[in-house]
């Protein structure tokens, strides 16, 4: 049974009492990774659902970026090469063409990381919902108030990582840059595999399907029509290749942290000041409300003070029979 308050003070104390052991237990599942409140329950045990989560989404956008067997080969390149060619030396790749495949290969896989901070949120909201009704299971008005605080807040947080989500990937579609060291190594595993390529297509003797590493084996006899354009579209096949998995890697990372630090702002500082905001404001009735009892509680409660009064009764009667016996010995 809840304590029967009696006055504001004891309703305040009550109030910060229960938001406080919320708090620290959102701090234990969301943060610590620490389950003893809910050790059979793997929906609440939050570190390792998110990086579930987290290696889900990066395999998703491996998959949705992986180089398919395909009897177009570099056509696309040619395609995008010949309508952004300009007055200038031969044997350039232009960064014109270079930006327009990356922007249609980042337009394609945008949705995938929507899709995970959307799953990722309602996932946190259903843990704090449990969380916060679990602990307010005796008192309506304040659990009413804080699933209320709690969908609010999640849902402003939500928003912030969707435009979060839309700049990262604005970025990306925007500039071709890197410091890694990795994508001038990757890309130059990739070109050693072009004078192999380009034996094939200067003799026509030689068999026209190719074995290169990250693709496959491809069929090329189809570029031995295009001798202007072939290489550099080889070439920048090969730095698209070897910079995508950089940008692919900045998508999982970025989201990560941006998780991580959402996720220590929400338990450590947003949430308790939206609970407390949203009591006592209008809708949430306010201090004085709780002191009112739902009329289940109070029924409880009629019935439980009459127990304890039978109880009492029942001992008393059985106190004055053992005196009785006692004097009749």
């Amino acid at each position: 049974m809840p304590q029967n308050l009696s006055c504001v003070a004891e309703a305040m104390t009550t109030v910060m009492r229960i938001i406080g052991l919320s708090k620290e237990s959102l701090k234990k599942i969301l943060l610590r990774g620490e389950f003893d409140e809910y050790p059979d329950e793997k929906h609440m045990h939050c570190t390792a659902r998110l990086v579930e989560m987290l290696n889900q989404y990066s395999d998703e956008l491996q998959k949705s970026a992986e180089n398919k067997l395909t009897g177009n080969f570099l056509l696309e390149e040619i395609r995008v090469l010949n309508e952004t060619k300009g007055i200038g030396l031969p044997n350039f790749v232009p960064r014109t063409a270079f930006v327009m495949i990356l922007q249609k290969k980042v337009t394609e896989i945008s949705k995938t990381p929507v899709d995970f901070i959307a799953k990722v949120w309602d996932y946190i909201l259903s843990v704090v919902i449990s969380v916060f009704t679990n602990h307010c299971d005796s008192y309506p008005i304040l659990q009413a108030s804080t699933i209320r605080a709690a969908r609010y807040l999640i849902e402003k947080m939500k928003q912030k990582s969707f435009d979060h989500v839309m700049e990262i990937v604005e970025m990306e579609k925007l500039s071709d840059y890197t410091c890694s060291p990795e994508y001038m190594s990757e890309w130059g595993k990739l070109m050693a595999q072009q004078e192999v390529f380009m034996k094939v297509m200067n003799d026509t003797t030689m068999p026209s399907r190719i074995l290169i590493e990250g693709f496959g084996w491809i069929e090329v006899g189809h570029l031995r029509g295009y001798p202007s354009v072939r290489e550099q579209a080889f070439d920048m096949k090969m730095r698209i290749t070897a910079y995508w998995k950089v940008v692919l890697k900045r998508l999982v990372d970025s989201m990560a942290l941006h998780l991580l630090l959402s996720v220590q702002n929400l338990v450590n500082r947003d949430m308790e000041i939206e609970v407390v905001n949203e009591f006592m404001g209008p809708h949430g009735g306010g201090i004085e409300k709780i002191l009112d009892e739902s009329p289940a509680v109070a029924k409880k409660r009629e019935r439980l003070s009459k127990s304890i009064k039978l109880l009492k009764d029942s001992k008393d009667v059985v106190a004055e029979i053992m005196d009785r016996i006692t004097v009749v010995d």
